[in-house]
């Protein structure tokens, strides 16, 4: 079995220009950060401490234990180096094994190829010394292995996520164009909001950014709602200390916060959307949902807070020139609605944001998906 407690590298992804929000999150757990990359960042730790980060990363997407570090010339060398792992003790001879990679690499130009290298490999070491080998696929649900293979260097992983982490398990009910939780949390980070303050989410969607928002007011662990990760499957998986970790990080979130927290839209799909996540999410006591359009969504008396907005873009959702209305609106809102408060727009569209009016204090750069967007801050004097 796996030694659970050995130390080793990490390489946690993340979506490009989420890194430094993901730093953060690592550096507050108490992890060093050994390397940064444009979708990522190294840390070291156990595969102990992967259960952890597993349940706590907002802004991750996957979470990679390394077992090897090597430089093969081309595949036949790469099994040669993947067959001396001891993959007897990380996957049961009678379980499930899928190979995920991103190769790079001259020699090869077939990567199911190479991933059929990788999972020969496993499976022909795990037949010699135990006399049986695991059923493979493309399945994420049991162990996954990872490959990172880059001209002449391959790192292997066991990827102790299966599926991404992003997919915390709250969004049963979709929407048009949901956002992707890392990139809402991430958002949220990037503004001025903290715990506390009111958060105001007009054009709510299926309710995503609002529900990270409590979340992240709760201090609650995202991964506490979902039931499975690759880590489980991997053998000499202690049930009872992640049952125990589990019931820690349930005890130190908090039962209430201060402030509101309210979404709207003026689509009732949308709001029944985010009333439906928001209950799946245990939220919905906390998240005040109403049907309106966002010139009609309520600032609350007492304390400002952070009022944000995800518009249409005009790519996906509406055509650009029918948006322009739209953006005029929200400065026409910021201005007279929200004196005190901060505004934010996440849009992907530069030209229809220069028709909000408003001078930004920042710009600050993300991706939604592959659109080239920005999150633009007003203080609103």
């Amino acid at each position: 079995m796996a030694d659970f407690s050995q130390q080793g590298i990490i390489s946690i992804t993340c979506p490009k220009r989420i890194t430094p929000y993901l730093k953060k999150e690592l550096t507050d757990l108490g992890f060093p950060i050994e390397k940064e990359r444009l979708a990522g960042v190294e840390t070291k730790g156990s595969l102990n401490d992967c259960m952890l980060l597993n349940l706590s990363l907002r802004t991750a997407h996957r979470v990679h234990f390394r077992l090897k570090d090597c430089r093969p010339k081309d595949a036949d060398q790469l099994y040669k180096e993947l067959i001396k792992i001891p993959w007897e003790d990380y996957i049961d001879k009678h379980g499930y094994v899928s190979v995920q990679s991103f190769i790079k690499n001259k020699t090869v130009t077939n990567t199911q190829f190479a991933n059929l290298k990788v999972k020969d490999a496993i499976v022909d070491r795990i037949r010699k010394k135990t006399g049986s080998r695991p059923d493979s696929g493309p399945n994420l649900n049991k162990t996954v292995v990872f490959i990172f293979w880059k001209n002449d260097r391959a790192q292997i992983y066991l990827d102790t996520s299966g599926e991404s982490i992003s997919r915390r398990g709250y969004r049963t009910e979709s929407h048009t164009a949901p956002m992707q939780e890392t990139l809402a949390a991430a958002l949220i980070m990037a503004s001025k909001w903290k715990p506390g303050q009111h958060f105001i989410n007009p054009m709510c969607g299926t309710g995503t950014i609002a529900i990270e928002a409590a979340l992240q007011a709760l201090n609650k662990a995202p991964g506490l709602l979902r039931p499975n990760y690759g880590i489980k499957h991997i053998l000499g998986f202690d049930e009872e200390r992640w049952s125990d970790l589990r019931s820690d990080l349930k005890n130190k979130a908090n039962k209430d916060f201060e402030g509101r927290i309210i979404a709207t839209d003026y689509d009732v799909r949308a709001v029944n959307a985010t009333r439906k996540n928001a209950r799946t999410a245990g939220l919905d006591h906390l998240i005040e949902t109403r049907k309106c359009d966002f010139s009609e969504t309520n600032i609350p008396e007492g304390d400002p807070g952070v009022i944000m907005l995800n518009p249409p873009y005009g790519d996906r959702i509406g055509n650009e020139k029918e948006l322009e209305p739209l953006y005029e609106g929200i400065g026409d809102y910021f201005k007279q609605e929200a004196t005190g408060w901060w505004g934010y727009v996440f849009t992907g569209n530069f030209d229809l944001a220069k028709k909000i009016g408003l001078r930004t204090n920042q710009r600050i750069e993300f991706y939604n998906s592959t659109i080239d967007a920005r999150l633009l801050e007003y203080e609103l004097y």
